[in-house]
Parts: C-alpha cells; structure tokens; sequence
C-alpha cells in the first residue's frame, strides 16, 4: 500500500483501519501525521455538534448590556434555533475543511505517481548542453495538441509517456545547477500549487486553468525552490495550447 492509497481509504472511513494500512502507517511518518491530523478534526467536528446555548447565562453575560425580560423569554424561546445555527456553522466548517484535505490528498497522490514514474527514465536526468532535435520535440507536443517557444530554455530531452491512461509530453529543461523535468498534464486538472518533496526529488504542482497542470521535479536537492518556480513560470508562458 502506498500513500495515497492509504489516504484514500482514510478518507473514506477514518475509524476503520485495517492491517495493511497499520503496516503502511507504522513505516510512514508522513501518513501518521495525516492520520493524527484527521483525527483531530473529528474530535472538533463531534464537540460542534454537541454545542448548546443557554439563554439565561447570554442574558447575564459581562459584556452585553443588562437583559430586559422580555429578551430573555425571546433568548428561551430561540435557545433551539440557535443551536441549529450553530450546527449549521459547524457543518460548513466541516465542509470546508473535509474539501481541503481531499484536495490535498489528490495534489499528493498526483506529485507521488510523477515521483513513481520517473524511476522509468533514468536517462533523462543526465546533464547536456545539446538540444532535444525540433522535430522531435514538435512530434512529442503534436499528440497533446501543444507548440512550446523557443524561450522556454534549453529541451534536451523530449518523450511521450503514458501516465495515468494518457499520454504526456515529459521533457527536461537544463538549468545553471541542473536539469528539471517538465510533464505536462493535460488530462490532471489541479485545484492547487503545491511544492512536494518526496522519494529523493523536489518539485512543483502547477495548475493551468483550463488546460490540466503541469508538475515539475528535480533530483536531490542542488535546485532551490526558486529556480524551479522560475522554470515553471518560463514553461506556462512558452506553451501554448492548441484546440
């Protein structure tokens, strides 16, 4: 079982935890904390619900005028529906929250299947100052329907891959410290940026309205965060997307 893999069952039913997910929890600190973390939230999500108001104590309360009586009947008689507000409250927060961590889940799964499919390709990773031929990297972006300007830096490597059922351009761009791979996704429509670090590479998810996302990785930890955002920015600029 791997990370999102095991995220994916958690998310579905926090309480129930079975053997295989203990054995991927016991040997992962990433996924304890997440499991910690989600935890913690259902603890709040059930003290929420379990929230009550009491009107007599609102009307003596230091830091409101003093309650005429006619306001605390009307505080006793609405003592229910403010509790529902207050569980409505709580289930937007719910809502909120339970959505960020599934889009968080979907941002890690996707940098975790990139990480994954780099072991595929050990070739890419070597330095050179030799351009991928035109005509291959043209070939290579025809089939995602994509033309890539000459300003997005030195392409010394150009492939179509299959990743997640579709094909993919993977190219690597050369850089002052080093060489950075560059998928683009057209097919993964990422709801947020995220920065990963995960299994000895470094990199970025990119979401590009309308047009999936783009994720970027370098190997080791000679590349700072910088250059590739600075990568990343060159690239989005140089695609363009053909319908």
């Amino acid at each position: 079982m791997n990370c999102p893999q095991y995220r994916r069952s958690l998310l579905a039913n926090p309480q129930q935890i079975d053997a295989d997910m203990r054995r991927h929890a016991a040997g992962c600190a990433d996924c304890t904390g997440y499991t910690l973390q989600l935890r913690k939230f259902e603890e709040r999500l059930q003290r929420a619900f379990r929230v009550t108001v009491d009107a007599d104590r609102a009307g003596r309360d230091s830091n409101l005028k003093p309650a005429r009586p006619w306001m605390l009947q009307a505080l006793r008689g609405q003592a229910s529906p403010i509790r529902w507000l207050a569980m409505a409250a709580s289930v937007v927060v719910a809502v909120v929250i339970v959505g960020s961590l599934w889009l968080g889940a979907a941002e890690r799964s996707l940098a975790a299947d990139v990480v994954g499919h780099m072991s595929g390709e050990p070739d890419a990773w070597l330095p050179t100052d030799r351009a991928v031929p035109t005509a291959r990297l043209d070939a290579v972006l025809l089939e995602a329907k994509l033309h890539l300007r000459a300003d997005a830096g030195l392409v010394t490597y150009a492939n179509s891959c299959l990743f997640r059922g579709h094909q993919v351009p993977h190219l690597v761009v050369q850089t002052a410290t080093g060489p950075i791979t560059v998928m683009v996704l057209t097919h993964e429509a990422a709801r947020l940026s995220m920065h990963f670090d995960e299994g000895g590479y470094q990199g970025l998810i990119l979401p590009v309205p309308h047009h999936g996302s783009i994720a970027l990785l370098e190997r080791g930890s000679a590349i700072d965060p910088e250059t590739v955002n600075s990568v990343a920015a060159k690239v989005r600029g140089a695609l363009d997307w053909r319908s």
